[in-house]
């Protein structure tokens, strides 16, 4: 048994007896878990996060710290947020499953939603905090910063994808959102929904033909050594959120919530700047490593997503405004 089994079981063993002596108590120690491979834009975004604050907490004099778990050690994503209502877990990082907390949360899973990050910004400020975020509380969850995944591009073992018609007959992992997965239905594929953790082997055994990544989950994951396609598509852009349990987030100091607050936002500029930096220099390296890479058809793809966009509006409630909204400050 390696020391990575052996501290998991510990966490695990010793946040359940928390639970289980104080339901909703928050140890002076808290536990930041998250799905991301090492290496990943998310994961080194949380490292940076967890330094930064732990410095800052120090430096205020409280004895609180956070302990970072990642690489699914404590569980997938759809475990994690289980366990951030139990309390067994204080803090995480969700991206696309955050759909199934709140239709809402969907917007992100709109085909080309996002222009720029000057747009992104403006979509954060007028849309996700006033709109998006505060529905999460009302399912158990404290929204304290929005992150970023990154654009999503599309990989596989059968065809370069170039416009949505090359889709046809290709089994393609997505994220389980229903949104995600219409949106390539949509388009004429086969999307199949997987966790995260199962897509290598998937892909090495031929269970699925193909997934939908950014660059940076791409890379970390190895997938260049199953797949033989990369189209650039830019389909989608996903967030990343730091996510707490809301009644386990209400038990904690206001000096220990603002510090956390203030570290996920202080960190924002250094992630973008990693995460542009890494977006050339992994396309190089994913070619380098013998992917054969494309670029997408923009207009085919935009032209297919029409009905995505009416569907949102028609279903989700409040949605019609919000996507008028993002599409205005687009302008």
């Amino acid at each position: 048994m390696n020391i990575k089994t052996i501290r998991k079981m510990i966490v695990k063993t010793a946040c359940a007896s928390l639970v289980l002596a104080a339901p909703y108590s928050v140890a002076d120690e808290l536990i930041f878990a998250i799905g991301a491979a090492q290496g990943s834009l998310q994961y080194k975004t949380a490292e940076k996060f967890t330094t930064t604050a732990n410095i800052a907490l120090k430096d205020a004099g409280l004895d609180y710290s956070i302990s970072l778990f990642g690489d699914g050690q404590l569980g997938k994503d759809k475990e994690l947020m289980q366990k951030l209502k139990l309390g067994t877990v204080h803090l995480s990082q969700p991206s696309s499953i955050m759909a199934k907390v709140t239709p809402q949360f969907a917007l992100f899973d709109m085909p080309f939603l996002v222009k720029d990050r000057d747009h992104l910004a403006k979509i954060e400020s007028e849309v996700f905090w006033p709109s998006i975020a505060p529905t999460a509380e009302t399912k158990g969850y404290t929204v304290l910063s929005m992150w970023e995944n990154g654009f999503r591009h599309i990989s596989n073992n059968t065809r370069p994808i170039t416009t949505p018609k090359d889709l046809e007959g290709i089994k393609l992992r997505t994220p389980n959102s229903t949104w995600r997965v219409g949106m390539f239905r949509t388009w004429g594929g086969n999307p199949t929904p997987m966790s995260f953790s199962e897509v290598f082997v998937a892909l090495q055994t031929g269970v699925i033909d193909g997934q939908e990544n950014p660059l940076t989950n791409i890379y970390a994951a190895k997938f260049n050594e199953v797949q033989k396609y990369l189209s650039l598509t830019n389909h989608v852009y996903s967030p990343s959120y730091l996510v707490a349990g809301k009644r386990t987030w209400g038990k904690l100091p206001e000096e220990v919530q603002s510090i956390i607050r203030e570290s996920a936002n202080s960190i924002k500029p250094w992630m973008y700047a990693l995460s542009d930096q890494q977006e050339k220099e992994l396309l190089t390296k994913l070619e380098q490593g013998g992917m054969q890479v494309n670029i997408a058809s923009y207009q085919a793809f935009v032209d297919a997503s029409q009905p995505i966009y009416d569907q949102f509006s028609q279903e989700v409630e409040g949605g019609k405004a919000m996507l008028d909204t993002v599409l205005d400050l687009a302008k």
